[in-house]
């Protein structure tokens, strides 16, 4: 009797415990956290990231090109883009350049570094030549493959690098300074390259001269073949002898 009893209040404990927990309402999943906000494009952030660009952050400074360029591309379409030259591609340039230049073509000059329209790589092997900048001025741009060359009539870069790229802003990282024929025309402003050192007194090609023994080869007997010969002459005459 006390065994039922037992197994009774056991069963009626376990009832309880169910409709406790079931009335229960469930604790709810914590919600996601939502994803941290995309900043907006800022192009000397980019610069500063990508490092030994100071002196055309400098410039975008000083010219105000830095905040146009964040609001153009706030706007979306057409987008922007820009070629930036590295500190060493500035040092390229005669001493004095950039500040001999007044503020309306220090501005004009970091505008020919801009193209009013944003071009990913591939569309600049469809680009139609000459190609507009933000300056007015034009330049020419030829690919072959993956690269893709400027020619400004003054002179020439390469883009080696994409800096940045969100389909809206294109900073591509170039390796001479673009300058603009119509601010400088004929006038050369780049250093000249160094001359090679010459090892000779002068252009002359020389001509290596004839050694004796190269000649003795070709008019008399070979002094090595002589010298055998008479080895075996006397080898042949001393043999009898331990005989």
């Amino acid at each position: 009797m006390k065994r039922v009893l037992f197994q009774f209040l056991l069963f009626l404990i376990f009832l309880l415990h169910c409709s406790t927990t079931s009335a229960q309402s469930p604790a709810e999943a914590p919600a996601a956290p939502p994803p941290p906000p995309s900043g907006p494009v800022d192009i000397i952030t980019i610069l500063k990231k990508a490092g030994n660009f100071i002196t055309f952050i400098r410039l975008l400074k000083n010219t105000e090109l830095a905040e146009q360029i964040n609001a153009q591309v706030k706007k979306a379409n057409p987008g922007i883009t820009l070629f930036a030259p590295k500190d060493d591609a500035f040092s390229d340039l005669k001493e004095g350049t950039l500040n001999s230049l007044t503020d309306k073509k220090q501005l004009q000059l970091v505008q020919f570094h801009m193209l009013p329209a944003y071009y990913s790589i591939l569309q600049f092997q469809t680009a139609t030549n000459p190609m507009q900048t933000q300056a007015g001025f034009q330049f020419n741009v030829t690919c072959s493959d993956t690269q893709v060359n400027i020619t400004t009539g003054v002179d020439g870069a390469t883009l080696e690098n994409t800096l940045f790229d969100n389909s809206h802003l294109a900073v591509y990282q170039v390796d001479h300074v673009l300058l603009p024929l119509d601010l400088f025309g004929s006038a050369s402003v780049l250093t000249p390259p160094k001359p090679e050192t010459s090892t000779g007194t002068d252009d002359t090609p020389t001509t290596t001269p004839t050694t004796t023994t190269e000649t003795s080869d070709a008019t008399g007997p070979n002094p090595h073949a002589v010298a055998s010969i008479a080895f075996g002459v006397a080898v042949g005459a001393i043999f009898p002898l331990w005989l």
